[in-house]
């Protein structure tokens, strides 16, 4: 048995495309909408492919990989999206990605691309393959690049000492960096987030699905 882990944080989409994937009887499908999650699932299952959508919030697709990647170098990892990955390509060849396939592809198609990758064949849409001599690729139209939008390993270890209360001199010697280094991850934190205090950078983060859901302890803004 082929066994994937699909991580959307669509449900309808996820459940459609977990349904896809099974009517081919040698797969079965592990769905979560959650990144965190999905990095626990990997601890405690082995999973033949990965299946990531690229823009979800908190953590990306992208960050997402480079997390997996470093614990098992590997495992073939398929970006699948909705937006257009242009502006994107090059990360997501470097975090290792083995290919790519949209949401609007046919049962088929998708079932091809994962068979491929699963033989460590590259998987790369016909307009993106015309494209890969260019160096001035356009960012495209996403709000945010995902590089900026993504919340990484780092800032999400700042973000759970944040909720134990703990001041940025003290968050520094936990994580053993300077202070000005704590502040400077905070300020990016807040900008991700699209948050102005410690509290709502904890609530955005909940939300998200960045740090655990559970009880948190009230911080100072």
């Amino acid at each position: 048995m082929i066994e994937v882990l699909l991580v959307d944080d669509h449900p309808a989409i996820g459940e459609g495309t977990k349904m896809m994937i099974e009517a081919d009887k040698e797969m079965a499908v592990t769905f979560t909408t959650s990144s965190n999650e999905a990095l626990e699932l990997l601890k405690a299952k082995t999973f033949n492919l990965l299946l990531f959508d690229l823009a979800m919030p908190g953590i990306s697709g992208l960050e997402l990989t480079r997390r997996v990647k470093a614990i098992n170098s590997d495992i073939p990892i398929l970006i699948y999206t909705g937006y257009e990955i242009d502006a994107h390509f090059n990360l997501l060849i470097e975090a290792g990605v083995s290919g790519f396939i949209s949401k609007t592809s046919t049962r088929e198609q998708l079932l091809t691309a994962i068979y491929c990758a699963l033989r460590g064949e590259a998987v790369i849409p016909i307009s993106l393959l015309k494209q890969l001599r260019r160096t001035d690729v356009r960012i495209s139209n996403m709000e945010k690049p995902l590089e900026e939008a993504s919340i990484n390993e780092k800032e999400q270890e700042i973000l759970i000492e944040i909720t134990k209360g703990k001041s940025n001199r003290e968050i520094a010697k936990t994580l053993l960096m300077s202070q000005r280094t704590v502040e400077h991850h905070l300020t990016r934190i807040f900008g991700k987030l699209n948050v102005s205090s410690r509290a709502e950078a904890i609530l955005e983060a909940k939300r998200q699905g960045i740090i655990p859901n559970e009880e948190l302890v009230s911080s100072t803004t």
